[in-house]
């Protein structure tokens, strides 16, 4: 199977070979920081499957031995790497697939650093679009 994803503005092009290793929510500090979000979806891959067909995202430092990449025009994440935890793997932010829907989370990880609201999401209204 391949995968394809991009950037909110289309800058970036990146194609995944194969099934990912895993797919996982995390609920950690430094995910929930680079995303402005309560958690973040990634599919893992060997580094070989994953091709950037269009554009070149910037990567950044953001803790340690973590390396995070983005488009540098629109600020999209898209790619997680650490050398030190996941040798040889990338993570995708499986939000910027193309078809969001394939794939789905297996399992949620550091959830010690989960933010406590998140325990009863399924407990708060829901509305399928802006409520009035």
């Amino acid at each position: 199977m391949t995968y394809t994803g991009t950037c909110q503005c289309g800058a970036i092009r990146y194609q995944l070979s194969g099934e990912p290793k895993v797919v996982s929510m995390c609920h950690c500090t430094d995910c929930r920081r680079s995303s402005g979000a309560p958690m973040m979806a990634w599919a893992e891959y060997a580094e070989g499957d994953l091709t950037v067909s269009q554009g070149i995202p910037k990567t950044i430092n953001s803790s340690g031995t973590s390396m995070r990449s983005f488009c540098p025009d629109c600020g999209t994440g898209l790619f997680y790497r650490n050398e030190e935890i996941l040798p040889g793997l990338v993570e995708v932010q499986l939000a910027t697939f193309d078809d969001t829907g394939k794939l789905a989370p297996a399992m949620q990880i550091v959830t010690a650093e989960r933010v406590s609201w998140m325990g009863h999401i399924n407990e708060i209204p829901a509305h399928e679009g802006f409520p009035e």
